[in-house]
């Protein structure tokens, strides 16, 4: 018996903090269990390096973006022995491993005929990586702002699109056979209504900036952050080498991810991998929020819980067990330092 487990990879645009802690424990407390009932396993993290919003952290640095995006990993990877976590591998997404990867995996899209050249124009979040359709977006001060708050733009540029709109019958009636793909519950039904309410063709490639992975034969165009960022999980594994006994054995795996990036997960995903003839994963999970003392986690706030002062304050064990003894799993919870103390 075997069995795969991997956080998302995280974004290098800052330093970890309390949300990254988090995943990585959750993942490593569950990889320890299938560990204790004999299962051989494989338990992935590392760094998601490419995007616009890197290419603008480190301009910001006055940093060579290479250079800020080692320095940058570095501080992800230093962390998770400091957590008490084991892991198998930790992945970048700037390794010449990962780019065959991606690059192999668009060629069989491509080949599949699942990829076509055309134009973009709608509405971008930066911050978010992420398109928008105008239904989804609310109006402040005159601007329109994405559901998670950030800012977005007016882009129109050539770009490649996936035929996702091919794949929403596939979809539904994939989750409709395997509720427990997606879990908790109330996730899988968020999910499962935004399928049914349509599926557009998603643009997966940009021109605008260089800092990603170039697609096969055409130069000015960079991947999508997210169709790069996705193949992590099965580059890790060897693939291209779909007879690997490494991705035979792991694959399909469990993806713990934040609720915030569920539709890349378990929507654009699942599509890309069933288009590419790959199963989709056994099972997405999103977890919830932490706030701290009451107040939503942000820079702007300052409240932003650095994982190495907590735990030297109060202790490894002690914070392992608070974060999963605090709230179900799944649930928001709050980090507050009268909790701390009661628990503890």
């Amino acid at each position: 018996m075997s069995f795969y487990i991997t956080t998302p990879i995280y974004y290098v645009n800052d330093v970890p903090h309390i949300g990254h802690a988090y995943t990585t424990i959750a993942c490593d407390i569950i990889n320890r269990f299938n560990k204790l009932n004999n299962k051989k396993t494989f338990f992935l993290t590392g760094t998601d390096e490419h995007g616009q919003k890197v290419e603008k952290a480190a301009s910001a640095s006055n940093k060579n973006t290479q250079d800020f995006v080692d320095e940058m990993s570095k501080n992800f990877r230093d962390l998770i022995p400091y957590l008490g976590c084991e892991i198998n591998d930790f992945i970048r997404t700037t390794e010449n491993r990962h780019k065959e990867a991606a690059q192999f995996l668009w060629n069989k899209l491509k080949e599949n005929n699942q990829i076509y050249l055309s134009n973009y124009e709608g509405w971008y979040s930066i911050r978010d990586e992420a398109f928008y359709l105008e239904n989804e977006l609310t109006k402040v001060d005159g601007k329109f702002i994405a559901p998670s708050g950030s800012p977005v733009e007016m882009v129109k540029e050539e770009s490649y699109f996936f035929k996702l709109s091919q794949w929403q019958e596939k979809l539904i009636n994939f989750y409709e056979k395997n509720e427990d793909a997606i879990l908790p519950k109330s996730r899988f039904n968020e999910v499962m209504s935004f399928i049914k309410g349509g599926l557009k063709d998603l643009s997966i490639s940009r021109t605008t900036f260089k800092w990603g992975i170039e697609i096969p034969n055409k130069e000015k165009h960079v991947m999508y952050v997210w169709i790069d960022a996705l193949c992590n999980y099965i580059t890790a594994l060897n693939y291209p080498n779909t007879n690997s006994d490494t991705f035979k054995r792991f694959w399909p795996g469990v993806h713990v991810v934040g609720k915030d990036i569920l539709r890349f997960h378990a929507v654009y995903w699942p599509a890309f991998l069933m288009a590419a003839d790959i199963k989709p994963p056994k099972r997405i999970f999103a977890h919830g929020w932490w706030t701290n003392e009451g107040q939503k986690i942000s820079k702007s706030t300052g409240n932003i819980i650095n994982p190495y002062d907590i735990i030297e304050k109060y202790g490894l064990d002690q914070i392992r067990y608070f974060l999963f003894r605090e709230v179900p799993f799944g649930n928001d919870g709050d980090f507050s330092s009268d909790a701390i103390a009661n628990r503890v």
